[in-house]
């Protein structure tokens, strides 16, 4: 979206809060469906938890996008399309940004306290990696690799987020935490495959990335690569030990990611602004099929497939 000084003012800070970003946070949601399936009972209050804890993760979110953007502006300034945000073309007062982080960072912080403190401390978590992640001296995005790998963490942390608001007294399975770091950083490695080969030139991707200073578009597809095949070992792990029946969908999240790809791989596809993966029409009816598989494989029991976690006697 371009804006320009005739934009009323306030739409400034709408923008850099990025609530058209909002549509990632159900990566939260797969961590309470779990636990409420762990749990085994569902209760109105807990979706009022839920709720209320999407509400905390977006605007934590919406904080780390505003740092985000105001310490990116004048890098922005070298990408084709990012040098049309308020930051890159000089339309934001420090002092506004500054405000408006503080106030998105106290209310999700308050609203999280009364979801426990687990749950606030899992909130805290994410809003440390925005400044791990964006502000100098760390600023892990500078770095080929870790920029990815620090990103994606986020994942993880929705997830967490989702399950604590449900079960605060334990945590989730090392295996499915563990794949959906893995699975954000093959999003993350494509998206910034797909930025590069976008900008065409590696001394302005440079110029724009720091990272792209050391990635090539061979690096970042292997990289990708390497992501979805550790998603793939990891998320077997989980599907194995707590319900064989959920090994029948392991395909179904193969040709998901092999989708994705090639989603990405197509010039200015939707891996480059993965909140606009919805108009891929074709691909979000599968990730719904995909999902009502795994809805069906939970209640639909399947005595056959143990034989395939059964040892060997000799």
């Amino acid at each position: 979206m371009s804006l320009t000084h005739a934009t009323p003012h306030w739409r400034h800070y709408l923008h850099i809060a990025r609530p058209d970003h909002w549509i990632k946070n159900v990566f939260m949601l797969p961590g309470s469906v779990i636990a409420i399936m762990f749990t085994g009972s569902l209760r109105p209050a807990t979706l009022l938890a839920v709720g209320l804890a999407m509400l905390v993760l977006c605007l934590a979110a919406s904080a780390n996008y505003t740092i985000n953007e105001s310490l990116d502006s004048a890098f922005d300034r070298f990408h084709p399309v990012k040098k049309q945000r308020p930051g890159a073309l000089g339309l934001l007062d420090p002092r506004l940004v500054a405000l408006q982080y503080a106030v998105l960072i106290a209310t999700s912080l308050g609203l999280a306290a009364a979801l426990g403190a687990a749950f606030l401390l899992a909130t805290l978590a994410l809003l440390v990696m925005g400044v791990v992640y964006n502000v100098p001296p760390l600023r892990t995005k500078d770095s080929a690799y870790l920029d990815v790998l620090s990103e994606s963490i986020n994942n993880p942390l929705r997830l967490l987020m989702g399950w604590l608001v449900v079960i605060p007294d334990a945590l989730p399975p090392s295996s499915l935490l563990l794949s959906y770091w893995m699975g954000g950083a093959f999003l993350m490695a494509m998206k910034r495959f797909c930025e590069y080969r976008s900008i065409g030139n590696p001394a302005i991707a440079g110029a724009y990335r720091r990272s792209f200073r050391t990635y090539t578009e061979d690096t970042l597809l292997l990289s990708s690569v390497f992501y979805a095949v550790a998603t793939s070992f990891l998320l077997g792990v989980f599907l194995i030990k707590y319900r064989i029946e959920y090994l029948l969908a392991l395909p179904g999240f193969a040709l998901l990611f092999t989708w994705y790809m090639a989603i990405a791989l197509q010039r200015e596809g939707a891996a480059q602004a993965p909140e606009k993966l919805h108009r891929e029409t074709r691909f979000m009816a599968f990730v719904a099929a995909l999902v009502l598989a795994l809805a069906l494989l939970s209640f639909v029991d399947i005595p056959v497939l143990e034989v395939l976690v059964r040892p060997l006697r000799y």
